[in-house]
């Protein structure tokens, strides 16, 4: 780090090192970064769906979202909709009013609100959704979630334990034993069905198994020939990381496993971690440490999850430990994510880059903040401390 002076015109860097010119902005004293990539994001459901089964206006709650990323720093924002089968929250035409609905308030959005396709492999209700949506003005992602297999696992395996999905060795539960009832409660309550219907529901997605690889397959290549960053989720084989990676997707989203984090290094993918997991240090339901992934080379970027600060609070904590020097921490949310979407023109500070840029008030002892966040050099965020 030193100080300079970044020029920037119609949205881009021109110059660095040069003459003062045009408008001044004054950040001595703080730090000049690049803004934040946030690849996989969900807090929005909360603006959703304050309190469960509460659903508020979906213009006000992506309104109130895309504020919320601006003041944390991040400038482009992969929402990560998830196109279910379940009702409520999750399911398919909801999700597609929230991308129509982030579609129609483009022009008053301070930041790129973007979409990840998080698409529930047996919900086969929604590829014309996920064609229609690649179809759009920003090109989404596309991330293969296996939640259903995960629900339907043995009640003696681990989530982190499992078997690659489509193995022979993958080992199923009962549906009439009560510890199906304990495991699937949340779902049904998100849901807004009674734990039995949402068991029965289950039950009949269930019936699509030998179906969904074939469908995956089509998916894939529809993805594939619109260019769309693709990714897998929770990975715990090395073998689901292949399967998954011979389809296109070279992103390892999350991988829960050394196992399947290795085999995405060695074969050249891009892996990707939850921020809170960082933030935290570890994970909540006890897959890898982000910080051990990060210190041992095994993570290019860090997504917000389920929480917008945690990316920021992600880098403080990591460079509060020394896992790596904070030049290559901020990378995790910004250059490394840029590339895991395909992003060339964003996520560093250089010339011919777009300017999406945030001034960073950090003091040593003491957490970071934003004071402000340019997207493509138009101010989204400014805030001026009362001290």
């Amino acid at each position: 780090m030193h100080e300079t002076n970044v020029t920037v015109e119609t949205g881009m860097i021109v110059e660095i090192g040069g003459p003062v010119q045009g408008e001044v902005i004054d950040g001595r004293g703080l730090i000049l970064a690049p803004a934040l990539i946030d690849v996989h994001g969900d807090a929005f459901e909360r603006q959703l769906m304050p309190r469960p089964g509460v659903f508020f206006p979906t213009e006000a709650a992506v309104l109130d979202t895309d504020r919320q990323l601006a003041a944390n720093g991040i400038a482009t924002a992969y929402h990560a909709i998830t196109l279910g089968w379940e009702p409520g929250l999750r399911d398919v035409d909801r999700g597609r009013t929230l991308m129509q609905a982030i579609r129609d308030l483009a022009p008053r959005l301070l930041v790129e609100n973007r979409v990840q396709l998080r698409w529930e492999t047996f919900a086969f209700e929604a590829l014309d959704t996920i064609a229609w949506a690649l179809d759009g003005p920003l090109l989404p992602s596309l991330a293969f979630n296996d939640h259903t297999s995960m629900t339907m696992r043995a009640y003696d395996v681990p989530i982190q334990d499992r078997a690659f999905e489509f193995s022979p060795d993958f080992t199923v539960a009962e549906l009439d034993d009560d510890r199906m009832r304990k495991r699937t409660a949340s779902k049904a309550h998100r849901s807004g069905i009674s734990e039995e219907d949402y068991i029965t529901l289950l039950g009949e997605v269930w019936n699509r198994r030998t179906d969904v690889p074939g469908v995956i397959e089509k998916v894939a290549k529809i993805a594939r020939d619109k260019g769309a960053p693709m990714l897998s989720h929770d990975d715990t084989r090395a073998e689901t990381r292949a399967w998954f990676r011979d389809r296109g997707a070279h992103v390892a989203e999350f991988p829960m496993v050394m196992e399947a984090a290795e085999a995405a290094r060695s074969n050249g993918d891009t892996i990707i971690f939850g921020a809170p997991n960082a933030a935290r240090g570890g994970s909540h339901i006890g897959s890898l440490a982000a910080g051990d992934m990060v210190e041992a080379g095994l993570c290019d970027a860090l997504a917000s999850d389920y929480f917008y600060p945690a990316m920021l609070a992600a880098v403080a904590r990591l460079d509060a430990d020394r896992r790596a020097d904070r030049l290559q921490l901020w990378s995790l949310v910004s250059a490394g994510p840029a590339h895991a979407m395909n992003l060339a023109d964003r996520g560093d500070i250089a010339v011919g880059k777009r300017a999406d840029l945030v001034l960073v008030d950090w003091p040593d002892g003491h957490p970071p903040a934003i004071c402000g966040t340019w997207v493509a050099g138009r101010p989204a965020y400014r805030g001026h401390p009362a001290g």
